[in-house]
């Protein structure tokens, strides 16, 4: 029955980017996010190491070193940041993020604090999203532009709440 709750999971998830998304006029983003996660290269991974309290991705992982489902999630999903690496022409460093358009770097925040609201459950607290990206801040190859917008909003959702952070974006950002 972990694929049971595995699809609950994802419907969950999917529910809180919606409302999210729409909150931000993001109506096609929101409908489409994350529907890559239903594709049997991703569902039966997610079904076979789900938990409830983290992501399936990071138990693949932590068992065989590295998660198929995560690699095909990112290469067509925008809303991450790993999707837009590719090679630089800096050959001080072989790889770079490129920057991201806004309406992605909005879908991923909305995913972030989605995410955080799906596995912290009644624990959750606004500053959750952005304590989980400081944690793994450090190693994210992201172009400097995505950093910013992305920490921008996570530090107003921390620091303003969540209504506060959701009119933010969608005038001073979307500007919508």
């Amino acid at each position: 029955m972990k694929w049971l709750s595995h699809l609950k999971t994802i419907h969950h998830h999917r529910r809180l980017v919606l409302r999210y998304c729409f909150r931000l006029g993001l109506y096609r983003q929101g409908l489409t996010h994350d529907l890559s996660k239903y594709s049997p290269t991703e569902f039966r991974v997610g079904a076979r190491y789900f938990q409830g309290d983290q992501s399936p991705n990071n138990v693949e992982r932590k068992v065989r070193g590295y998660s198929s489902a995560w690699l095909h999630h990112k290469g067509r999903n925008k809303h991450h940041f790993e999707y837009w690496i590719d090679y630089s022409l800096n050959e001080s460093s072989p790889l770079a993020g490129m920057e991201m358009p806004v309406r992605y770097v909005a879908e991923m925040f909305c995913d972030r604090v989605a995410a955080s609201r799906t596995y912290r459950r009644e624990a959750y607290r606004d500053r959750d999203p952005y304590d989980y990206y400081m944690r793994s801040r450090s190693h994210y190859v992201m172009h400097p532009h995505t950093r910013e917008l992305l920490e921008r909003m996570l530090i107003s959702l921390k620091d303003n709440g969540e209504d506060a952070t959701f009119r933010m974006i969608r005038k001073d950002i979307l500007g919508r």
